[in-house]
């Protein structure tokens, strides 16, 4: 079942209904859900209905941040007997929490936009390169034109690159395009040396662990 797209920018404080998970949504990023917890079938439900946004909130043992990424339904894969879902969600815009409230199922919170200096590019060819070479040497389209995305470049590459929940979440809150750009290029050169060892390892397991010196 699909979900018509409503215009989800939020111009001002307004409240939301949050989810809380061990995750990072980015801008433009389609992330699928699996949904059991009472509370979040009720929170789903509520924006399913009313075709508003939800909050999602990375969440890990330091506790709950309070930058996050406005998640719109795109669509609902499957529903279950129980009430579980399966859903689709696209990120929409980064927002910032002022306060909690209370009063529903779900926990709730006042949210208001987070300023982000688009100006302030960074080196998009050294971040294009790193991320073309990681693309082919993951089996993805490194032909792909990230520059015809209507989001940063930052965020474009941050929804294609499965970066370690902790890092995206500092990268998701600056608020430069500049510096996450530099931040983006950085995690892109430690995974593409990661990826050349790997290729390394297995190239010695097919040797036996021979290493031919010429």
């Amino acid at each position: 079942m699909r979900v018509a797209r409503v215009p989800a920018t939020l111009a001002a404080p307004r409240e939301i209904g949050i989810f809380a998970l061990g995750t990072v949504l980015v801008p433009g990023e389609l992330m699928p859900l699996h949904i059991f917890e009472p509370r979040y079938r009720e929170l789903i439900g509520d924006c399913e209905r009313d075709q508003v946004p939800f909050l999602l909130l990375f969440t890990d043992d330091e506790g709950t941040r309070e930058v996050g990424c406005t998640a719109q339904l795109v669509e609902v894969v499957e529903r279950f007997d129980d009430g579980r879902m399966n859903v689709v969600v696209e990120g929409r815009d980064v927002v910032k929490v002022v306060q909690i409230t209370r009063g529903r199922g779900y926990t709730t919170a006042v949210v208001e936009p987070a300023p982000d200096d688009l100006s302030a590019e960074g080196d998009q060819e050294a971040a294009l390169d790193l991320y073309r070479q990681i693309a082919e040497a993951g089996g993805g389209d490194p032909q792909e034109d990230l520059l015809a995305s209507a989001r940063p470049l930052s965020y474009a590459i941050m929804s294609r690159v499965e970066f370690p929940s902790d890092e995206k979440q500092r990268l998701l809150e600056l608020r430069s395009e500049r510096e996450r750009l530099t931040g983006v290029t950085e995690l892109l050169a430690r995974g593409l040396q990661a990826l050349e060892a790997m290729a390394k390892v297995r190239e010695r397991a097919h040797t036996n662990g021979k290493v031919d010196r010429g």
